[in-house]
């Protein structure tokens, strides 16, 4: 046996292609492009870190009827959902130790729990993950316009605009998207990490009540009681800021070794940045008594914009803190780029997806993942008109889904797997699932009437769709599996049809291949009105002694049969399919190959020159043909 192996030709010239997407990679540069924490925390934790600006907020405007007293509220409210936080933490750092490949919910939920648990979690996710491209880059752009009125009407195109940079971004790679993110990130990080610093110190100076360096709105009065209904929704509204936390579990793989340390390590950061955030934001909400203003009435200030001109005056370090909070929120969808093509990558690989998601492009992406959420993402944005706040309600839930799943099926991994430290693993994820379960029957509940309905109608839905796609390649399976040897006796050469109009070039080289194949060969005729009114008109038939039979003769061949059939109706198409389809039930012991002559131009825009014919022969045959009926291509290329 022997094997041959290729590495193919890699077009290194420069092109549009390389100058948007870079040069190909090969398979073998794969390790250059895993990434190390410092990578990791942009890539995986945009989502997470952007959370920060609109979490709180969510909780606080939730809170509006309370006034000041709610603004108290969001202390406590903070605090547990920084337990819940800290809980998920460790339970992924379970998880991402006990699945190195990648443990995202899809996986663990589908290896400990089953199929349908798995199917669940991944509809979840892909929810999850489309829904935060949305609306996160709606929620940036949506800050940018309040900061400049008049973009107002380029809304959408800005939307549209971040969309397509992002794909293209990501399209390049997991690395060169890390690098490209990692500045607008750390900035992000250290604007926001100076704010709550210099609050903390100003509080502290000032006996915890710090006097505001500019104005602020002050919360409107009381104008209800409170109740447990009101914090439970608070606290539903405030759980978006747990948005992306999985994502580093779902990537393992995009890190270089040792990739469980640096996926720790990245995790670690993401989730301790988060802490810290979510904390300060809260504590300084308290001490400078912000709360949130009404969405989108005049005078709307978000909280983050009152704290950063409470802390530090509307100066340059301001305006430098806003943009870098804006160019956050837009990048967050980032996130879902990193992630997205991956969880389909591992559904499609277990057959619940199109196979066409476990295909890496020209940078060693899942190009197709990519391709698939930014249009998807794009629709909504339309649809939407680039404002998406209607669709905030529908985040917590996939993610909540998501995360309960996981951790039931990491406690189910532990009993399977006992060993040292097995039981505290598994007392950790208990936990985390039984707090994600509870959490994400709150969200549902409080924001069932708000929006959660529609992710309690599409999970089902997404579920049959996958089932249908797996239910039909496993269909494909069985009709082609095959348990014997080649059977290579007994091979009768095929009964070779040739479609032809006139005598040319493409008639010859057509009739040469014919002979390749088989000796026995047919030449289907198809007369059209103007040669059956003047046969004298018809080129193949004055041409056909001399130029076919007489010189098959010669050769020592059998000439060719030569079929004509009258089209009454001036059709082609459809009486060569229907002779074919006669001749294979008339030889039910043969094949029939019918080889179809067609002209290829060198640029698309010709196309429209011809009448495409032959491409209409190939798809009706492939539509209503056998397995018997072979199809064959016989292109003359124009040069």
């Amino acid at each position: 046996m022997q094997i041959t192996e290729k590495s193919g030709v890699s077009p290194e010239r420069k092109s549009i292609l390389n100058f948007l997407f870079g040069r190909p990679l090969s398979s073998e540069e794969d390790a250059k492009e895993q990434i190390g924490p410092a990578a990791g925390v942009p890539v995986f934790g945009l989502d997470a870190l952007s959370s920060a600006a609109y979490g709180p907020e969510a909780a606080l405007t939730i809170l509006i009827p309370l006034g000041l007293l709610g603004v108290a509220y969001i202390l406590p409210i903070s605090v547990t959902i920084i337990v819940l936080l800290s809980i998920v933490y460790f339970s992924y750092r379970q998880t991402i130790a006990a699945y190195p490949s990648g443990g995202g919910s899809y996986i663990v939920a589908s290896a400990n729990l089953g199929a349908r648990a798995g199917l669940l979690a991944g509809a979840a996710l892909m929810l999850d993950y489309v829904l935060n491209v949305a609306v996160g880059i709606s929620a940036g752009v949506g800050a940018i316009v309040s900061a400049v009125p008049s973009l107002q009407p380029h809304t959408l195109g800005l939307c549209l605009g971040i969309l397509v940079v992002l794909t293209l971004i990501n399209l390049r790679g997991v690395r060169e998207a890390g690098l490209a993110f990692m500045a607008p990130t750390y900035i992000f990080v250290a604007c926001l990490g100076g704010v709550i610093v210099a609050g903390l110190f100003e509080s502290i100076v000032h006996g915890g009540h710090p006097i505001p360096a500019a104005p602020i709105p002050r919360p409107a009065a009381p104008m209800t009681a409170v109740s447990l209904w009101l914090l439970v929704k608070a606290f539903s509204s405030g759980c978006t800021a747990m948005t992306g936390v999985e994502a580093v579990s779902n990537g393992v793989q995009a890190f270089r070794e040792p990739r469980v340390k640096n996926a720790r390590i990245t995790l670690t950061t993401v989730i301790a940045i988060l802490i810290l955030l979510l904390a300060g934001i809260a504590y300084l909400c308290k001490v400078y008594q912000v709360g949130s203003t009404p969405p989108g009435q005049q005078g709307y200030q978000s909280v983050l914009s009152q704290l950063t001109a409470a802390v530090a005056g509307r100066g340059v370090f301001y305006f430098v803190t806003i943009v870098a909070v804006l160019t956050v929120l837009a990048l967050s969808a980032n996130t879902s780029f990193a992630d997205f093509p991956r969880l389909c990558r591992s559904i499609a690989e277990d057959s619940y997806l199109p196979y066409l998601f476990t295909i890496r492009g020209r940078r060693l992406v899942f190009s197709f993942g990519v391709y698939v959420l930014a249009i998807v993402a794009g629709l909504l944005l339309t649809v939407f008109g680039g404002v998406t706040d209607r669709l905030i309600p529908l985040f917590a839930v996939g993610a909540f889904t998501a995360f309960t799943l996981s951790q039931a099926g990491m406690v189910v991994h532990w009993k399977r797997n006992p060993g040292r430290g097995a039981r505290t693993s598994m007392l950790i994820n208990g936990v985390g699932g039984l707090a994600t379960g509870v959490t994400t029957c709150v969200v549902i509940v409080a924001k069932f009437t708000e929006g959660a309905w529609i992710t309690v109608l599409a999970i089902p839905a997404l579920i049959l769709l996958m089932s249908t796609v797996h239910r039909h390649y496993e269909e494909i399976q069985r009709e082609t599996e095959c348990h014997s040897p080649a059977n290579l006796k007994n091979i009768v050469p095929p009964l070779v049809v040739v479609p032809l109009q006139r005598w040319s070039k493409l008639a010859e080289k057509a009739l040469r291949f014919g002979y390749v194949l088989s000796r026995d060969l047919v030449v289907l005729h198809i007369a059209t009105e103007d040669q059956q009114q003047d046969p004298g008109k018809d080129d193949l038939m004055k041409l056909w002694d001399e130029y076919i039979e007489k010189p098959a003769v010669q050769a020592g061949f059998k000439p060719p049969e030569l079929v004509i059939v009258k089209s009454r109706y001036r059709l082609v198409i459809t009486p060569i399919y229907e002779y074919i389809l006669e001749l294979a039930q008339k030889h039910p012991d043969r094949w029939i190959s019918v080889l179809v002559p067609e002209l290829v131009e060198r640029h698309w825009y010709y196309f429209f020159l011809h009448n495409q014919r032959a491409t209409a022969v190939k798809l009706i045959l492939y539509a209503k043909g056998d397995r018997r009926i072979n199809v064959v291509n016989v292109p003359w290329y124009l040069s």
